[in-house]
């Protein structure tokens, strides 16, 4: 028996089968979770995330399409969900979006303003938007978890706005687990290490920073996202009872180095 046999959540973000939120839903399934899911809207969108499913195995998945930037998207979701469930265990918040064009090394100061509060409204606000949503549903207590990243601890060159945007998220979490923990309602947040995803990817000099990883971290690797997946697991179950509020890293160790 899996340590999320009877509980379902809801996933969001999706992209493709080497998203870390599909390294999630892998060790969620294999836990005996059960998940329903969003994607962007769009038939292509639609189509990646079914295939994506397929290939885990999920078979006639609950899929809507969500906007995560449209407070009435977020609504409709939230209320099919309501009205189809009833009930909900858990949350993975997996999306961030900033605008390429300003993710190179030197352009962080010139960032417009239009791009920085995109990154900031998509990346951290939307968390606290779906939480809001979630917790009137988590009537037995639940869990929720979100995606971070070493650069909102310490400046990453190229990260830049991004950066910014995952330590509010970083913040925000903290304080949704003030909040909502007294209806046992815990909220964590993973900061992984680099993966080839296609959001890392459009970082400047991602793969420098791969290299860079694997020579200088304790384990002497890049992480997978099934180890991202492992810890998500971990956080949704009752195993992580007393855990709220905290930024886990999952990164092979490397934010514990001084170089």
């Amino acid at each position: 028996m899996g340590i999320l046999e009877g509980k379902r959540g809801l996933i969001v973000g999706i992209a493709n089968d080497r998203s870390i939120a599909s390294g999630i839903t892998e060790s969620v399934l294999a836990q005996g979770g059960e998940c329903i899911f969003t994607h962007l809207p769009g038939e292509k969108m639609e189509r990646r995330i079914r295939m994506s499913l397929e290939e885990l195995g999920v078979k006639n998945p609950w899929v809507m399409p969500m906007d995560a930037g449209s407070d009435e998207q977020l609504d409709q979701v939230f209320a099919k969900i309501q009205s189809d469930f009833g009930k909900l265990d858990f949350l993975v918040h997996c999306i961030a979006y900033a605008d390429r064009d300003w993710l190179k090394v030197g352009a962080f100061a010139a960032t417009p303003r239009s791009v920085f509060t995109q990154a900031m409204d998509l990346s951290a606000y939307t968390y606290q938007a779906m939480a809001h949503r979630a917790a009137p549903m988590m009537t037995d207590g639940g869990s929720m978890i979100a995606l971070s990243y070493y650069g909102a601890e310490k400046a990453v060159p190229a990260y830049n706005v991004m950066g910014v945007a995952k330590a509010a998220l970083e913040a925000t979490n903290r304080y949704l687990a003030m909040e909502l923990g007294e209806k046992n309602i815990r909220c964590n947040v993973i900061s992984a290490g680099p993966v080839k995803t296609l959001s890392a990817m459009a970082v400047g000099g991602f793969g420098q920073i791969l290299e860079w990883v694997e020579k200088k971290a304790p384990l002497k690797r890049n992480i997978t996202t099934k180890d991202v997946g492992d810890t998500a697991a971990w956080l949704l179950s009752g195993m992580a009872n007393g855990v709220t509020g905290q930024t886990i890293y999952v990164d092979s160790g490397y934010s514990i180095m001084g170089l």
